[in-house]
């Protein structure tokens, strides 16, 4: 005689289901944090070429002036000195962390518009740390005059001469910015 009520069941368990979701979970998790590792790595990157391109470029077209008289953010965009991406529209100029750019002049040993300065804002810490114990290029050959390492957007502590770059233990005291609002600014001769 033939059974007609087999009992052969095929697919998944209730238990099963949640182990494979659990583990689809925990893997999503450690990708999510990975993907936002790997982005601000990119834009700490992305921020210190933009930082050098300026540089060469405001150097470029004041090469034949004596100062840098008339240098500001409307006139560097005018100017078309900046990338395309940090154009902010108007005079704005923003950097990778959609934080604000301030380029101007700097008087040196009294002689107005002597040197530029650039501003970036809206950094986190790791982008603080790292931008501010990078070589910029120390000696007279580069330039660099000084930079100010911030907290916040109104303070900050001046590092100059052989204290540039910044010590690694320096950097992490003055990026103490949990909200992103630290910021450098670099003065260029």
């Amino acid at each position: 005689m033939k059974n007609i009520y087999k009992n052969e069941q095929s697919g998944r368990s209730m238990v099963e289901m949640l182990g494979v979701l659990a583990i689809i979970g925990v893997l999503s998790v450690g990708g999510i944090a990975g993907y936002s590792k790997a982005m601000t790595k990119f834009k700490i990157n992305k921020s210190m070429d933009q930082i050098s391109m300026l540089v060469a470029n405001i150097r470029t077209l004041y090469s034949g002036q004596r100062n840098y008289s008339g240098l500001s953010n409307k006139n560097a965009i005018s100017f078309g000195i900046i990338p395309g991406e940090m154009d902010g529209g108007g005079s704005v100029i923003t950097n990778a962390f959609a934080g604000k750019v301030t380029i101007a002049t700097a008087a040196v040993n009294e002689n107005k518009d002597a040197a530029f300065t650039i501003k970036y804002e809206g950094l986190g810490r790791e982008a603080c740390v790292t931008m501010a114990t990078s070589d910029w290029g120390s000696g007279s050959s580069s330039g660099l005059v000084d930079m100010k390492v911030s907290p916040t957007a109104a303070d900050g502590k001046t590092y100059s001469g052989t204290n540039l770059p910044v010590a690694l233990t320096e950097a992490a005291t003055q990026c103490a910015c949990d909200t992103a609002v630290c910021s450098i600014t670099w003065t260029y001769l």
